[in-house]
């Protein structure tokens, strides 16, 4: 009688490793926990040593004192863990600020508690249906604290909107998805949850008679020029406030777009990289624009002097009166401020809009659309160090 086959002996720390019904190899080990404690982690691989491999990396880190996330842990601890050592290096850090803030107020209160590797698609779902009819004031507490709403019997049915609950999905989904490109998790549930269509704003783009009254009521503010280069290349906010005087050349009329200026919570207002690589590129300014640019630059020169030592030359173009940078923030509510005064439309036009008007009017004008995309720096845009033939710009004559 032949003597049954003896498993070969695990090294010591390699912990245990076998291979499952479905052909993979899983591997298992415990590790430092994202919650200070030690827990159970498991892996996956094609191959014994994939799998391996794998669980050695993790328990390494976990010896060298870095908390690894776990299947087992809860979402709440694993979620901590992505935000915390995942996220943060690679998003751009308000973005990573709007994903915390999802993770605070609405998925760690949901589905902190629950397994990672326990999480099904009907949690998710259920979890979701639950977001969009709970009250917010109820669901965080704010109704105890400023003792209303349901705190008195009147609930006020403040209730979030299907894009929230569409982004606080997209947020749980990217966390899941990084666990399965570890091969912590078989799949990712969140991705068989289809969420509510949501209905977007409905956005009416300036008509050429707006766009022109907006220009011709523009000419008495001190930022014009600003407000004429939005409409007319379609540049970001961002953009349009981290310009330099080194950036443009008037003399040849281009712009070089190189730089935003963002207020982001932990640099305040700080000069980050553009949106995007195709961001980055030269644009051609239109005539209206050069003109509108030397009469702001006459403008600047006389605040120079007026301010004195007051002044904090940092070579932007668009400034406080006294150099300092301007505040996307307080741009916003100075351009609120000023189509009340210009008696624009009683609906609201974001400050955005005029990015998405300068397309339309150009699309209007017969601007072929990849043409378009090139002053705009949009993904199709060119990135070239300048244009070959200069870039449309909206007609608003």
């Amino acid at each position: 009688m032949t003597a049954p086959k003896r498993k070969k002996a695990r090294a010591n720390g390699e912990g245990t490793i076998y291979q499952r019904k479905d052909g993979r190899w899983e591997a298992a080990g415990y590790v430092l926990a994202a919650n200070g404690t030690r827990k159970r982690v498991r892996v996956y691989g094609t191959t014994r040593k994939n799998a391996a491999d794998k669980l050695a990396e993790k328990i390494a880190d976990s010896n060298r004192g870095l908390p690894v996330a776990t299947a087992d842990s809860t979402l709440g601890d694993y979620l901590t863990y992505w935000l915390g050592s995942v996220a943060v290096h690679r998003l751009r850090e308000n973005t990573h600020t709007r994903y915390a803030t999802c993770v605070r107020l609405h998925l760690i209160p949901g589905l902190g508690t629950k397994k990672v590797a326990r999480l099904t698609a009907k949690d998710v779902r259920t979890f979701l249906d639950r977001l969009r009819t709970a009250c917010q004031c109820c669901a965080q507490g704010l109704d105890i604290e400023r003792k209303q709403c349901c705190a008195v019997g009147e609930c006020c049915q403040k209730h979030l909107s299907a894009l929230t609950v569409a982004y606080v999905h997209s947020v749980l989904k990217s966390a899941l998805e990084h666990a399965v490109r570890e091969d912590e998790l078989p799949r990712n549930v969140a991705r068989n949850v289809k969420t509510t269509t949501y209905q977007p704003r409905r956005f009416r783009p300036l008509t050429a008679a707006e766009a022109r009254r907006l220009l011709h009521a523009a000419r008495a503010d001190r930022l014009h020029a600003l407000y004429e280069l939005a409409l007319r290349t379609g540049l970001r906010k961002g953009e349009l406030l981290g310009l330099r005087w080194e950036d443009l050349d008037l003399t040849t009329g281009t712009a070089s777009i190189r730089r935003s200026l963002q207020r982001t919570r932990t640099g305040g207002l700080t000069h980050l990289p553009t949106k995007t690589r195709a961001s980055e590129r030269r644009i051609a300014l239109p005539t209206e624009c050069l003109h509108s640019l030397k009469e702001h630059k006459e403008r600047q020169d006389t605040e120079r002097e007026t301010a004195g030592p007051d002044w904090r030359d940092n070579g932007l173009v668009f400034t406080t009166p006294t150099g300092r940078p301007l505040d996307p923030a307080n741009l916003t509510r100075r351009f609120r401020s000023f189509l009340d005064r210009a008696g624009l439309r009683r609906i609201r036009i974001r400050f955005h809009d005029l990015r998405h008007s300068t397309a339309t009017l150009l699309l209007e004008q017969g601007v072929d659309l990849v043409v378009i995309k090139e002053p705009l720096g949009n993904a199709l845009g060119s990135t070239d160090d300048g244009p070959e033939d200069p870039p449309a710009a909206a007609v608003v004559r």
